[in-house]
């Protein structure tokens, strides 16, 4: 009898499991196309992935997708695809690219100025146009973050992009930087004492990147648990001083700024204000979601990473809030 009942719990466990597995594979099945890539260019290769709609007839648009900071490869571990999903479902296709050093594209995001990751940008562009299936009229651009810094320079030298997605956008680095400390260590619980005493560490080490220091000069002041490396330091000496203010008057086509109420990377409202002063109101929407961070991952999920791994692994298109991924599938619809 005992025999009997080990054996069903161990049938009713193996049969939980492959249903498990069964309901996982089918979540991050998604219904578009995808393609691997590579585009030569004169700085070398690069790789990535082109998503078309699963069904299409005759040309379809294409949206660029232009990364954040950090070493992001295609997909960005998967986390583009609810969103190439929903872009297919608009008729739509995307196209993203694996940073320099990443994935089998040549060279390394580090050593990359916003001028660099622009160019690199147009190099896809360009690309793109070639290809039967896109319609070189209907290309536009989709940024988060850092990308703020890019797509505006991206826009002066292609003009004719149908429309540019801003995400989470900074305006200056030196006070984004600001901001984000200042607001990750309120989050954190650390006094007013300890955060001026941070603030003053960093303001040594802009003045050093102002002074044009070696790396060896900051390793003189570095904090030994919080230290920088040789090719970060070569980043921040180039981008430092990245400041969208200017360049935002570039555009000459439609704008949609995406914002999310539990920032804390982004002074949003800052951001806000200033695209609203330099870009015509004409061409200007501005989609606010009281409830996203940064990412435009809910206040729920931001706030538990074991939630969010969970939600990716089990119900990847609700990692983010939902009306982020509805709003930009309706402002593509209007191109």
């Amino acid at each position: 009898m005992k025999k009997k009942i080990k054996l069903t719990v161990w049938m009713i466990t193996i049969s939980l499991l492959i249903a498990a597995v069964l309901f996982v594979l089918q979540q991050h099945s998604f219904s578009m196309t995808e393609q691997k890539i590579e585009i030569d260019t004169p700085q070398g290769q690069l790789t990535g992935t082109l998503v078309l709609p699963e069904s299409y007839s005759g040309t379809v648009g294409l949206v660029v997708f232009v990364h954040g900071d950090g070493p992001v490869n295609d997909t960005y571990d998967d986390g583009y695809k609810p969103l190439w999903e929903k872009l297919a479902s608009a008729g739509y296709a995307s196209l993203s690219l694996n940073k320099p050093g990443i994935g089998g594209s040549s060279g390394n995001w580090l050593e990359q100025s916003m001028e660099d990751r622009a160019q690199e940008t147009i190099y896809a562009i360009n690309w793109a146009k070639a290809l039967p299936m896109i319609d070189a009229q209907a290309i536009g651009l989709w940024g988060a973050s850092q990308a703020g810094w890019v797509i505006p320079k991206i826009v002066k030298k292609v003009p004719d992009l149908a429309f540019s997605i801003l995400v989470s956008p900074a305006i200056q680095w030196i006070s984004q930087g600001q901001y984000n400390t200042r607001q990750e260590m309120i989050l954190e619980g650390f006094s007013e004492k300890e955060i001026k005493k941070r603030e003053d560490y960093n303001a040594q080490i802009l003045l050093l990147l102002k002074e044009q220091a070696s790396y060896e000069s900051y390793l003189r002041i570095a904090q030994s648990d919080d230290l920088i490396s040789k090719e970060k330091w070569g980043f921040f000496s180039k981008n430092y001083q990245s400041d969208a203010s200017e360049d935002l008057k570039n555009f000459t086509t439609p704008v949609h700024l995406v914002l999310g109420g539990q920032d804390i990377n982004v002074d949003v409202e800052e951001t806000e204000r200033i695209y609203r002063e330099k870009i015509p109101k004409n061409l200007l929407s501005v989609f606010y979601l009281p409830d996203a961070d940064h990412s435009m991952l809910s206040k729920k999920n931001a706030s538990s990473p074991l939630r969010t791994y969970l939600t990716a692994v089990f119900f990847p298109r609700h990692i983010v809030v939902e009306q982020y991924l509805d709003d930009l599938v309706h402002f593509v619809s209007q191109f």
